[in-house]
């Protein structure tokens, strides 16, 4: 039975302030909870005006002491970024506080463009050393070792579940031979997708963490009350996408009534073909689509994204999909 868990990057949208963004955050996530996702993840992104969780710690943080029992956790953290002992001293203290709770994605990618990589005192070398940094990172959290001179103070002994991140076959290989839980960011890059999902089992080690594979995918999911209603409030997704690709990213648009008008052919092409792993629609739409998805990858886990302008249209999304995975999994 696949579990259902939430991605968000605190998103700002147009008139709105960072401010904003965390109070219907920590709003998002108490709903969750009630609902009985799985987990709540939050992703570092850097130099983004529209996206207020580059203090990705702090903002776990604030969800985790606003609930009491759901997952809160980093999907993900970007290594090469940091210092493995200093990302052990956060996750570390969030697990000392929250005892339980806290999970920690890491992915591979900088997460900001080079010159931002620059503010951040990173080279692009630093993107080569993350299987080494993730096994230091291992160990910092893990117990005490006989003569160990460097410790992560709070961190060490908490043993924080690590997961890795990827878009492509490298982490499903690092996740695999590391025996980690595995997440793809198929919501944004499909792709590799089945492919990387046969390496991860197929060459799957089991290790402390974990005995057997658990594949998350990722999916973007709108459910409104008809399908023509998602289909416009799943605009402000286009719009972003297409923004992307014009090198302006921005904070979230409202929903538009024509997006083919909005967007050029070449960016309604690439748009589409990265959001492929969409599920857009009333109930029914997205029951049938989720069903087919999760019959495809087998996936043990279906993390998904929903930016939408509107709070209250995406807390009624969030409401509706809970619905559709207990049929799903009272199905399975």
């Amino acid at each position: 039975m696949p579990a259902f868990s939430v991605l968000d990057l605190a998103h700002i949208v147009e008139g709105a302030t960072a401010a904003d963004a965390f109070r219907n955050t920590l709003d998002l996530a108490r709903l969750a909870e009630e609902l009985g996702y799985q987990r709540y993840w939050l992703a570092e992104h850097h130099n983004m005006i529209g996206i207020a969780s580059a203090a990705t710690s702090l903002v776990i943080g604030h969800v985790a002491a606003g609930t009491s029992r759901i997952r809160v956790g980093a999907g993900g953290v970007m290594l090469p970024n940091h210092s493995p002992l200093v990302i052990a001293e956060q996750f570390g203290t969030l697990a000392t506080l929250y005892p339980g709770r806290i999970d920690l994605g890491l992915g591979r990618a900088p997460g900001s463009d080079m010159r931002t990589a620059q503010a951040l005192r990173r080279g692009p070398e630093s993107a080569e050393r993350f299987p080494q940094d993730v096994l230091e990172l291992q160990a910092l959290l893990g117990p005490e070792r006989p003569g160990q001179a460097v410790r992560a103070v709070p961190g060490m002994g908490t043993e924080v579940p690590l997961w890795i991140l990827g878009s492509s076959l490298f982490g499903a290989q690092l996740a695999a031979a590391l025996g980690l839980p595995f997440a793809f960011a198929s919501h944004f890059a499909p792709d590799a997708l089945m492919q990387a999902l046969e390496i991860y089992r197929s060459r799957f080690e089991p290790s402390a963490q974990l005995d057997r594979p658990h594949a998350m995918v990722g999916a973007n999911v709108i459910v409104a009350a008809t399908d023509r209603e998602a289909q416009r409030l799943f605009t402000t997704i286009q719009q972003q996408f297409a923004h992307l690709q014009r090198g302006d990213p921005g904070r979230l648009r409202p929903p538009v009534d024509d997006i083919d008008s909005y967007w050029t052919p070449h960016e309604r092409i690439r748009a589409q073909h990265m959001l492929a792993c969409s599920f857009v629609g009333a109930e029914d739409t997205v029951q049938e689509g989720l069903a087919r998805f999760l019959q495809r990858t087998g996936a043990d886990e279906v993390m998904v994204a929903a930016p939408l302008h509107d709070h209250e249209a995406r807390r009624n999304s969030f409401r509706l999909l809970a619905g559709i995975a207990g049929r799903l999994n009272g199905a399975a």
